[in-house]
């Protein structure tokens, strides 16, 4: 039953961590600099899950893989700022190809996700107490 709550707490913890991701992603929608400065647009980032054996159990749970998207049929956003400090000789400037409402759903269904596995861990909880019940 412990190794059901483990795969149960991998998934919770890769769908934390997902959200940070998303939320990240909103918070940067219209970064126009790179975290060194550099005016260059934020790239959009995204968490890619895969089976990992847990440690002291033959179950496999969820582990979590980051990475850029370099999506080239979505294009960065280019507007026409003249004034901006980041706009090139032509005066447009660069802004990351994010869509906020695309995060949002991803963020709604990773809540879902986040709810099933609490839902599977209560399930287990329960399973757990019956068979000590029926024990005892």
């Amino acid at each position: 039953m412990l190794s059901l709550l483990d795969i149960s707490t991998s998934g919770l913890v890769a769908q934390r961590q997902r959200l940070d991701t998303i939320a990240g992603n909103i918070a940067n929608a219209n970064a126009t600099r790179n975290a060194e400065g550099q005016p260059t647009p934020f790239q959009r980032r995204f968490v890619s899950f895969h089976p990992e054996q847990q440690s002291n159990s033959p179950q496999a749970g969820v582990g979590v893989g980051y990475t850029v998207e370099i999506d080239r049929s979505s294009p960065t956003r280019r507007v026409h700022e003249p004034g901006h400090p980041d706009a090139d000789a032509d005066g447009y400037v660069t802004y990351p190809n994010i869509d906020v409402i695309t995060e949002f759903v991803n963020a709604m269904e990773a809540g879902r996700a986040y709810e099933a596995n609490i839902s599977a861990m209560e399930i287990t909880k329960q399973l757990a107490e019956m068979s000590l019940q029926i024990i005892a």
